[in-house]
């Protein structure tokens, strides 16, 4: 993992608005009252295993105790935040980005590794190393490893917005990674209330 650390950097994406959640997502403590919430969860996952790890949000709410990251144009999607982690893992001699939002509460270590290792062993050209849904096909975009040569790429999506985060960087420069039914937990992500029920019931907690 040494060479791996020392060429890719982490971004947290916690700067969406929540609106279908009804609450800051970030701050939710789904593992139990006393256990670090979303953000500090991800944070710490990415922290273990990449030398430098920062957290994309709004200039508007900057996440205290934290290296921010502020989008350069607001309200444009996690696109935006990992474009501006793209421009600050190249200003500091990175080569690439492992970008994870916040609101996958069962991302878990090994499935972060297993990306990480994927990343390192792609075809040279290789622009995106992402996880995707062996049945029905769906691209995990907001668990991925971006390489800063992707810029290009993102900086054209920025100035004609619009589309989706995985369609960004065109399938031919996609290192695909399939996972199974069994293997999908790490992927369950919170969108409304409702979601926050099947995780509580997943992790067997009660808050």
């Amino acid at each position: 993992m040494e060479h791996l650390q020392g060429r890719v950097a982490g971004v947290v994406l916690a700067g969406g608005l929540s609106t279908r959640m009804g609450r800051d997502k970030a701050l939710m403590r789904l593992h139990g009252p006393d256990r670090p919430d979303l953000l500090a969860r991800a944070h710490s996952l990415l922290a273990e295993l990449l030398p430098r790890c920062w957290v994309s949000c709004r200039a508007d709410t900057p996440r205290k105790g934290y290296e921010c990251l502020f989008d350069a144009k607001p309200d444009q999607g996690p696109a935006a935040g990992i474009l501006a982690a793209l421009h600050a893992a190249q200003s500091q001699g990175f080569a690439a980005v492992l970008a994870l939002s916040c609101d996958m509460p069962l991302m878990d270590a090994a499935t972060l590794r297993r990306l990480l290792a994927a990343h390192a062993a792609a075809p040279a050209g290789t622009l995106a190393t992402l996880y995707v849904d062996a049945e029905s096909g769906r691209p995990e975009a907001l668990a991925a490893v971006y390489e800063t040569a992707s810029l290009p790429l993102f900086e054209k999506w920025l100035a004609m917005p619009g589309g989706r985060l995985n369609c960004i960087v065109p399938q031919q420069y996609q290192r695909c990674l399939p996972y199974s039914v069994e293997e999908s937990r790490p992927f369950v992500n919170l969108n409304r209330p409702e979601d926050v029920k099947t995780v509580l019931d997943i992790l067997g907690v009660s808050l």
